[in-house]
């Protein structure tokens, strides 16, 4: 995969005096079925996240609270990217190296996987990564 794959999608929200829904639907909104859903918040500040790359499993990134920077890799090149809105997240296809960093404090990290959890699933060598990818 290349970082062109990558891509930020725009959560459809319906806003009323009440506040905001966001949603998100599998095969509608993004191109997977949901599998797993999780979270990451109360990041320590100056403290990293993720540091792998998934093998066949697919994600939708959303900032739904606060703000933290995403770095991707494709083995070639890479990107930062800002997500700081509930309004969009960043699609990622497999094989893409994916880094966490600089967390506001009170971010929730939202992520959406084609996936439900393996170990095997993941790269977490950079090195082996580079070799997969090359």
């Amino acid at each position: 995969m290349r970082l062109t794959d990558c891509r930020l999608i725009e959560v459809p929200r319906f806003d009323d005096p009440r506040g905001c829904l966001g949603v998100i639907e599998g095969k509608l909104n993004i191109s997977f079925d949901i599998k797993r859903v999780f979270y990451i918040c109360n990041v320590p500040d100056g403290i990293s996240r993720a540091g792998h790359a998934l093998k066949s499993c697919e994600q939708l990134i959303i900032a739904a609270s606060g703000a933290f920077d995403i770095i991707i890799d494709d083995g070639i090149g890479q990107s930062r990217i800002r997500l700081d809105s509930s309004s969009n997240g960043l699609y990622l296809p497999p094989m893409i190296w994916l880094k966490l960093e600089n967390f506001l404090a009170n971010s929730v990290c939202l992520v959406l996987a084609s996936e439900h959890y393996s170990e095997t699933a993941y790269i977490r060598s950079y090195e082996q990564f580079k070799m997969a990818v090359a």
